[in-house]
């Protein structure tokens, strides 16, 4: 029997059973025992085929045309050749972008720009223009293009930004457009099969496609995001694109990569959906993101705080001080507690609770639980509600323009602004601009400095306020900045 090559799994010995099974070339008894490894052989094979790859062809080609590219003019400055994301670069793939014949990177025309551009992805979300992008992609942005499939491009607007999340929402006057169904991130699996769409480097409607590695990653300027870590491979410019799964379904929003060199090293990460859906429909309805808070500074436990605190294991989230009148002092919460759950939901570390707590609803009841000397106890808390400074600046942008004003968000100098100005005088500095007032159609920009209005010298904000609400309507008067290292006057006119 050893002359058979029978004991092969090569395609010689399975040509060779076959033939001896068809032309009765062993005895019926041996052929009996190798049919059954013929088989065997054959349902092997069928295994191995049932774990192919997946065709991710026609999810991509479904999905494709409703992400988009986002281009950013951002405050005065000098502009690079390459943008801001690319700097990091190895010189060797920066000469590479620099002389890459496409329209979405910039190059300098042998003179210096006063702006400097920022690139991402987004995608759109409803059919009347809604547009989901990062919060790092259009932070401080002057004007937003969206430039749809079709090659369109759109003026977008800005409707909403929050920094805690990385997320914003932009909004495009146009309709009928194409979107994406936002999934359910609470359902993925280690493991699971991903892929993204985006524009990496400018190269639009790339996509790629990976693994989910790892879930709930918090890092440390994301305390309100556990973050889905993936090996799809994303790099500069793929920033606010989507993460989709295989039911071509986004269940993420890719937000940042961890690298050394500037490029993918293999290890993404991207904002769950379901967090996404709770901060866009918040950004949609009033702007800003209100965040539960208990009023807690926690740590993590070492193995011998564990043991002091009668610990079997280091989990848990250790409450090192409680804020005076907070949510978590009213329902009797002590520094030295050791939370391990935050409703039904355990605690492993002191990263799981910012997110939970940040994802609650301001006044809801939830249940803790926590260990005090040794013994487990139950207490019920009334969430308190995070300072939020987004609302603080859109309650004073309202007020600013409002009646007579000029729709302005000012304030006094910092020593900084003055060098920066070559300037020793005072003066207020421009943060915010109204859309659509009066500030914004004679021409002011964040980061101008008015010196003076209508021949008054301007200090303080409080002076600018009183010299607006002076000027005479419908007759232009003079208003002197400086804008970067130029000194310009301005006509606003009240209407």
């Amino acid at each position: 029997m050893s002359d058979y090559p029978l004991h092969s799994t090569s395609k010689e010995g399975l040509k060779f059973m076959i033939q001896a099974i068809t032309q009765r070339l062993l005895p019926i008894r041996t052929l009996r025992v190798y049919s059954l490894g013929l088989l065997m052989m054959i349902a092997s094979f069928s295994s191995v085929h049932a774990f192919e790859l997946p065709d991710l062809t026609t999810l991509i080609e479904n999905n494709r045309n409703a992400v988009v590219n986002i281009s950013v003019e951002l405050s005065a400055g000098e502009q690079s050749e390459l943008p801001a994301e690319f700097e990091n670069l190895p010189e060797e793939l920066k000469k590479f972008f620099k002389h890459m014949p496409h329209s979405k990177i910039p190059k300098r025309h042998g003179h210096k720009s006063r702006k400097s551009k920022g690139y991402g992805s987004g995608f759109i979300i409803s059919a009347d223009g809604y547009v989901v992008t990062n919060f790092h992609v259009v932070d401080n942005a002057e004007t937003i293009s969206v430039t749809l499939s079709d090659k369109r491009e759109l003026v977008a607007t800005l409707i909403g930004k929050d920094k805690d999340s990385d997320i914003a929402l932009l909004k495009i006057k146009a309709k009928d457009l194409p979107l994406l169904e936002l999934g359910d991130s609470s359902t993925l699996k280690v493991g699971q099969w991903v892929y993204a769409i985006g524009a990496p480097f400018g190269l639009d409607y790339t996509a790629t496609q990976g693994i989910v590695s790892a879930l709930s990653r918090h890092l440390p300027d994301g305390n309100y995001v556990p973050f889905i870590q993936t090996d799809v491979a994303v790099n500069p410019g793929n920033s606010g694109g989507p993460l989709f799964d295989l039911h071509g379904k986004v269940i993420g929003v890719n937000s940042m990569i961890y690298s050394r060199s500037g490029g993918y090293m293999g290890v993404s990460f991207s904002i769950p959906v379901n967090l996404v859906k709770n901060v866009t429909e918040q950004l949609k309805t009033k702007g800003y993101v209100s965040r539960g808070k208990l009023g807690v500074h926690i740590q993590d436990l070492s193995q011998e705080l564990a043991t002091s605190f009668q610990l079997k294991s280091p989990e848990g989230a250790l409450v090192a001080k409680v804020e005076n009148n907070s949510a978590a002092e009213k329902a009797g919460i002590l520094s030295g507690d050791v939370i391990i759950a935050y409703g039904d939901t355990p605690i492993r570390s002191a990263a799981d609770l910012p997110p939970l707590v940040g994802d609650t609803s301001i006044g809801s009841k939830v249940s803790i639980k926590l260990i005090r000397n040794g013994k487990e106890k139950l207490l019920g808390v009334k969430v308190g509600q995070l300072e939020n400074k987004a609302e603080q600046e859109k309650q004073q942008l309202a007020k600013a323009s409002q009646g007579e004003s000029l729709g302005l968000l000012v304030s006094g100098l910092t020593d900084l602004q003055r060098t920066r100005a070559n300037i020793k005088g005072d003066g207020v500095y421009i943060s915010k601009v109204v859309p659509d007032s009066i500030a914004e159609k004679a021409g002011f920009k964040i980061g101008d400095i008015v010196r003076s209005f209508n021949n008054q010298t301007i200090t303080t904000p409080e002076s600018l306020r009183k010299a607006a609400e002076a000027m005479p309507k419908t007759k232009p008067v003079a208003v002197l900045v400086i804008r970067g290292t130029q000194t310009r006057f301005l006509a606003v006119i009240k209407k």
